[in-house]
């Protein structure tokens, strides 16, 4: 009977042995699965087919689709480069490029497909700006406007968002990448309406202008030289910035914002440094209207708002008004 069970011990010990083995085995080969899929393309399909080569995630189906996230731009907090979403709020198709989120279409009747010139269709943004949702609003003058600053990621929801403020222009400069804030500076004034470069031209000599000799025909009308506008859209007058301004319930930053054109203070860029300043505290926007080696603007604060004349060097805010 000892022999017996001792024999049975020895059989036990055996078997739990290579059964280790085995497990050991399995999960090598477990892991070495792992690292192999995370290394290739992953096919998804129901016919067992190899994916492609060139994509690391190949999706195929007859009878299926690809359901991509149904998230407003705003519920997002600090997107990343590439990142899609279906916004509810519009029904629009949304891909976020690194700085702005971009409308790629939709089913919306406000979506845009904010296209490039490829394949004959024509460009949205003529001037290469950034392609952002293009929105209408109607005023109260009976003025059809965008929504929202050129550059900007939404339409503002305080006078103080900053998601709102958009891009800053120096007057009659297409959207060549001097309109961020952030872009580098230079010195070097331009002699021809496109300066070749994405720099901010700084300036310390009269009259203040980016460009030497100037030119009164930049930004004048739809068609006109840098129009930095969406197609149908151009620079609004003195005129028609002053009788929005007129229409406002203040005169002040809270009548820009409270208007249907909810204007934010996104301040404004220094033609001598640079920098960027009164932000929250001022808003300035550029009209197509010249007045001698200057420009008119709107400008706006908490106390009191009023039409402005400024040297083009500056860096203002700008606002799409529809022809």
């Amino acid at each position: 009977m000892i022999e017996a069970k001792r024999g049975w011990e020895i059989l036990n010990k055996k078997i739990e042995m290579k059964t280790r083995i085995l497990a050991i085995a399995v999960f090598i080969n477990f892991i070495s699965l792992t690292f192999n899929l995370l290394a290739q393309s992953v096919g998804i399909n129901a016919t067992g087919s190899l994916p492609e080569s060139s994509a690391l995630l190949d999706l195929s189906s007859t009878n299926k689709g690809f359901l991509i996230t149904r998230v407003d731009t705003a519920n997002i907090v600090s997107p990343a480069f590439g990142l899609m979403t279906l916004a509810p709020t519009d029904s629009c198709l949304y891909l976020y490029n690194g700085i702005n989120w971009m409308g790629m279409g939709g089913g919306g009747s406000n979506c845009s497909c904010n296209c490039s010139s490829s394949g004959g269709t024509a460009a949205i943004f003529p001037c290469g700006g950034t392609a952002i949702p293009i929105i209408d609003i109607t005023s109260t003058t009976g003025e059809i406007w965008m929504d929202r600053n050129l550059g900007a990621s939404q339409a503002a929801t305080s006078s103080t968002d900053a998601a709102s403020f958009g891009d800053i222009y120096q007057w009659g400069r297409c959207s060549d990448g001097h309109e961020k804030r952030s872009s580098f500076t230079t010195t070097t004034v331009s002699l021809t309406d496109t300066p070749g470069n994405s720099n901010f031209i700084m300036t310390t000599n009269a009259p203040f202008d980016w460009r030497s000799p100037q030119n009164n025909n930049l930004w004048q009308g739809l068609t006109g030289i840098n129009n930095p506008c969406p197609t149908g859209y151009r620079i609004p007058t003195e005129s028609e910035l002053n009788a929005e301004r007129l229409s406002w319930s203040s005169n002040d930053s809270a009548g820009a914002f409270g208007s249907p054109l909810k204007l934010p203070m996104g301040g404004f860029r220094f033609y001598n440094t640079g920098s960027i300043g009164y932000v929250d505290i001022n808003g300035y926007y550029w009209s197509s209207t010249v007045s001698g080696t200057e420009a008119q603007s709107l400008a706006f604060l908490s106390s009191f708002a009023y039409i402005s004349t400024d040297d083009r060097a500056y860096g203002f805010s700008v606002r799409c008004i529809k022809d």
